[in-house]
């Protein structure tokens, strides 16, 4: 039986590769192609809010809206977020519907370094649309130095 030190030191080295794992701009167009498939992404319909120097990356806010009637025949149906150097690249999806009202949502992210945001609108029509933003972040978020 393991002492709680020795499982505590194993479970701290076993962490320390995913601390550094970081998203590439190919792992950000991978996790894209994911959600998007084969489908033309388009820009246009879509706003991304998000301010472009940021001081501290653990609160970075952000605002999605996208140009749609929302009626049941045509609504979006999914807001997705994406990034370049987060340890992962997909940052979140919001699920939306006709009974939204309007297609928006603000939130805050948080953002390890300087980089590319993108943000795809998904309609019921299966057209997706998207925007980005490239944020300077000069205190870096989502990496913990274990020393």
């Amino acid at each position: 039986m393991k002492s709680r030190r020795a499982f505590m030191a194993g479970a701290v080295v076993s962490i320390l590769p995913l601390a550094s794992a970081r998203a590439t701009p190919d792992a950000m167009a991978a996790a894209i192609k994911v959600v998007t498939g084969d489908a033309v992404v388009r820009s246009g319909r879509i706003k991304l809010d998000i301010p472009p120097l940021v001081e501290n990356g653990n609160a970075v806010p952000l605002t999605v809206s996208v140009e749609s009637p929302m009626t049941e025949a045509d609504h979006v149906k999914a807001i997705h977020v994406f990034n370049e150097k987060n340890p992962q690249p997909h940052v979140f999806n919001a699920v939306l519907g006709p009974r939204n009202g309007r297609a928006m949502i603000s939130t805050r992210i948080k953002l390890a370094d300087a980089q590319k945001v993108v943000a795809i609108a998904e309609t019921s029509k299966g057209e997706f649309f998207s925007a980005s933003a490239d944020v300077i972040v000069t205190i870096a978020a989502c990496i913990e130095d274990i020393t």
